[in-house]
């Protein structure tokens, strides 16, 4: 097998096939509405602390939201929870494009519409996620799906902002969010058209609530999952919200315009391409923690290199590499916990992961634009990104200790059974 067929070897699965086209298409226009709002906030207020609610008020949701909707996801067809959410999405970016188009929004508005946003986002990414098993056949391909979703995330994330930026200094910001809404459509006919088996579905007398209680009890079983989450939930707070200051440095540092800012983004998301086609190279993953901690510190790195670079293209070239450890470690983060948790388990472990990667980047987003209000967006930022660092450093020594009490434990089993 060529190591081009072994790289997209799960799109031979029709079911993934579907879902990797209508996602694809999908997210392009998401990220497309993404560089829209922030720009549209940004020189609309010219103020961080807005940016950093806004981003708050979209993602907040998932943080309290997501393990219920992961436990949802356990008791209830993920492929009907997924189809339900994909239209109220599309309902929702509809709602948002007629306001913009109509130029009768104003900033209440947009912070109401995007913790919608957050709510549905809340059910449907624990849903979407778990689905991912159940498109691919042959289970041993599913470490490669992984991979190829965050190549087709990242894809979308190079050339939405790319168009996004020629559309918002040509046609303006709501073309982009009347796009986004009709790109939903692609995502929902992929779903129709799909040819998924009876999902066998246990029948629980559980509350929702005893079923958080189980999902957080299997996690201290499972020492090594529960860290790699942990180290998500530090990266998701401290670094990720690098995001939020971007329309600062585009405008306000570099001297540009949409166009700079889309380009910021799109070389990021071209760095996270490469590191999402790397991860689906692997053959094997024995060393996915290890590669998940470098990624950490590779991305943190960067970013604070990136704070003090003075000229454009420099930042370009920074911020490359700083997409590339993001993408590798949500990536590893990912394929380690679909590869290693029970499936009885599964909807809710992913809504812990969901909650440590979607829902502490509010928090974070908040502090950042509140610390930007008050400080430089130089210093800021590269305070992020040594956070990272220290973060990878801390991490690497916890899984060490983990390995090393593994080791450990299996020595004196072996003594016993002697």
């Amino acid at each position: 097998m060529s190591a081009l067929s072994t790289t997209f070897r799960s799109l031979r699965f029709y079911n993934f096939r579907l879902y990797f086209i209508g996602q694809s298409i999908s997210l392009i226009g998401t990220w497309m509405e993404r560089i829209a709002i922030n720009w549209l906030v940004y020189t609309t207020t010219h103020s961080a602390l807005m940016l950093g609610l806004v981003n708050f008020a979209g993602q907040i949701p998932t943080l309290l939201l997501s393990p219920y909707g992961g436990t949802i996801s356990d008791r209830h067809n993920r492929y009907k929870i997924l189809l339900t959410t994909q239209m109220a999405a599309m309902l929702q970016a509809g709602t948002m494009a007629t306001l913009v188009l109509l130029k009768v929004y104003n900033m209440y508005a947009i912070i109401g519409l995007s913790i919608v946003l957050g709510i549905i986002n809340a059910f449907d990414t624990p849903s979407r996620q778990s689905l991912m098993i159940r498109l691919i056949e042959d289970k041993r391909d599913l470490q490669n799906a992984i991979a190829l979703n965050s190549s087709m995330v990242n894809l979308a994330r190079m050339l939405g902002p790319a168009v996004a930026g020629i559309l918002l200094t040509t046609a303006g910001t709501g073309i982009c969010f009347l796009l986004n809404a009709l790109s939903f459509v692609a995502v929902i006919t992929s779903l129709l058209l799909m040819k998924l088996p009876p999902m066998d579905i246990k029948k629980t007398t559980d509350s929702v609530w005893d079923g958080l209680k189980k999902g957080y009890s299997y996690l201290q079983t499972v020492p090594d999952i529960k860290l790699v989450i942990l180290l998500m939930a530090c990266t998701s707070f401290f670094v990720m919200p690098y995001t939020t200051l971007m329309p600062i440095f585009a405008k306000d540092i570099f001297h540009g315009d949409a166009r700079t800012y889309s380009l910021l983004n799109s070389i990021s998301g071209l760095g996270s391409l490469m590191g999402a086609f790397y991860m689906a190279g692997l053959k094997n993953t024995g060393n996915i923690k290890r590669i998940v901690v470098f990624a950490c510190a590779m991305f943190g790195v960067s970013l604070a290199l990136f704070a003090w670079s003075n000229s454009l293209w420099l930042a370009l070239l920074l911020v490359m590499p700083a997409g590339a450890g993001a993408m590798m470690q949500i990536a590893g983060t990912n394929t380690f916990i679909q590869t290693t948790v029970s499936d009885e388990m599964r909807g809710r472990v992913i809504s812990y992961y969901v909650m440590a990667f979607m829902g502490m980047q509010p928090l974070g987003s908040f502090l950042v634009g509140l610390a930007t209000h008050h400080a430089s967006a130089r210093l800021v930022l590269c305070i992020e990104g040594l956070a990272g660092l220290a973060v990878a450093i801390i991490f690497g020594v916890l899984f060490k200790r983990s390995a090393d009490r593994l080791v450990q434990e299996k020595k004196e089993a072996q003594v016993v059974i002697e």
